[in-house]
């Protein structure tokens, strides 16, 4: 009868987590924000794993860190054997047919596109659990275990679904806009920005043919759903992105003043993440969605 030597003894996993993340990113800090940790707890991991080799993986710089050759050598091989874990881990919860279908959402289609919908999903889905997770980037990879993702993107890939072409225009309280009769009227008055779509404004005041408006003018908000709350509370006029504030067009609780639209170029698309196995029911909650756009 053959006996199988044993396996040679592992390293911590948390240790050779680490030291991949830092190799595959270059940076010890790009790594703590992607595990979720500080980055003294990497520096750490990675000490505790060049003790455990017996060798340098990093060669500390004044500004950062290199690796070393043998750890430049073994980084791909590590990549790829977590990939592989993370793909089988995937695929042991693909098999559970009760299994929640996973959602990745850029944060403001979230909480203005998606979460609304959300009752009328599971009344269509009543057996079918549902996670949403707020992500600033489409998830990018096998490790990254979503079903389905929702993000505003300029070129969709062929085998995404485009709900929605966006437009810019600009919105406000019904208070608000009786104040407002040409674009020559947001003169003085207090403009709203989000941070990452803090152009909007001067897009669209150029399309619409208005000058001598300082379009930087008025606070900015980190996340949209907070420049669109100060939007409805009367605060000032927001640009609005059609697809987040058509809702509240449809209920009054906003006015567009103006008739000028700017197709913003960004779609609102479904994408379709690669998975091991996807969720049986991927493609019957997809066509739902792509329904009540």
């Amino acid at each position: 009868m053959s006996v199988r030597p044993p396996r040679p003894p592992l390293p911590p996993l948390n240790a050779l987590r680490a030291f991949e993340a830092a190799a595959r990113l270059g940076s010890f800090s790009k790594a703590a924000e992607e595990i979720g940790v500080t980055q003294g707890a990497i520096a750490q991991q990675v000490r505790h794993l060049e003790a455990f080799l017996g060798l340098a993986l990093f060669r500390r710089l004044p500004q950062g860190v290199a690796l070393t050759e043998a750890a430049r050598d073994a980084r791909p091989r590590l990549s790829a054997a977590f990939d592989a874990l993370a793909l089988a881990v995937q695929e042991l919860r693909a098999s559970h047919a009760g299994r929640a279908l996973a959602i990745a959402a850029l944060p403001c289609i979230a909480q203005l596109w998606l979460s609304p919908r959300l009752p009328a999903l599971q009344r269509a889905f009543p057996a079918l659990p549902i996670s949403i997770s707020a992500m600033e980037t489409p998830p990018a990879g096998r490790h990254d275990s979503f079903d389905l993702a929702l993000f505003y993107l300029t070129e969709p890939p062929a085998d995404a679904l485009v709900l929605a072409e966006d437009s810019l225009f600009p919105v406000c309280s019904p208070a608000l806009a009786r104040t407002l009769r040409t674009p020559a009227d947001l003169t003085g008055q207090t403009l709203l920005h989000d941070a990452v779509w803090r152009g909007d404004w001067a897009r669209w005041l150029r399309h619409a043919g208005a000058s001598g408006i300082d379009a930087g003018r008025g606070p900015s908000y980190s996340l949209y759903a907070l420049a669109l709350d100060a939007a409805l509370g009367g605060a000032g006029i927001l640009i609005g992105r059609r697809s987040l504030v058509a809702p509240h067009l449809a209920d009054g609780r906003l006015v567009a003043p103006f008739a000028d639209e700017l197709p913003s170029g960004d779609r609102l698309t479904l994408l379709f993440p690669p998975a091991g196995r996807p969720h049986p029911r991927r493609a019957e909650v997809a066509a739902w969605l792509e329904g009540n756009a």
